[in-house]
């Protein structure tokens, strides 16, 4: 929870525009509920944040609570809210490198025999890598503020 500067469930409501008591009612829950929430004193269910993504139209939500959710597993990576046309350009850059590069020729050659040695090792991690960087610039993407 440290790595955020504030509470990502008021941060997104108060984007949103909502007060605690709109969101609440929008939501279906009770006030002391979001208050719980926005304290950190409890973690909302699944079934809530559903819904506070769709209520403060916030997908980037649901992914910042399941790192905290998860206890920080990396597999969840961490996205920014960007602009839409900042969010496609950085995509649209890392699927160029990643081609110009040859990251899926040289993929292709590590799985060709179905196993990874030591000697290949260091590069399928590198390759990891930059596919993980593809993987969170989609998110942002999906996740992009769609107008103004």
């Amino acid at each position: 929870m440290s790595m955020y500067d504030t509470n990502i469930y008021k941060t997104a409501r108060v984007k949103a525009g909502k007060t605690q008591e709109g969101a609440a009612e929008a939501i279906g829950i009770s006030v002391e509920s979001i208050k719980a929430y926005e304290g950190y004193h409890r973690l909302p269910p699944a079934d809530v944040v559903d819904r506070m993504c769709i209520v403060y139209d916030a997908l980037y939500l649901a992914y910042q609570h399941n790192r905290i959710a998860s206890g920080e597993i990396k597999v969840v990576p961490e996205v920014q809210v960007l602009d839409l046309p900042r969010a496609s350009i950085q995509l649209i850059n890392k699927v160029v490198r990643f081609a110009e590069q040859h990251r899926d020729r040289e993929l292709l050659q590590i799985a060709e025999d179905g196993i990874i040695d030591d000697h290949e090792r260091p590069l399928f991690d590198d390759i990891m890598a930059d596919l993980d960087e593809l993987v969170r610039a989609a998110l942002e993407l999906k996740c992009a503020k769609k107008e103004g």
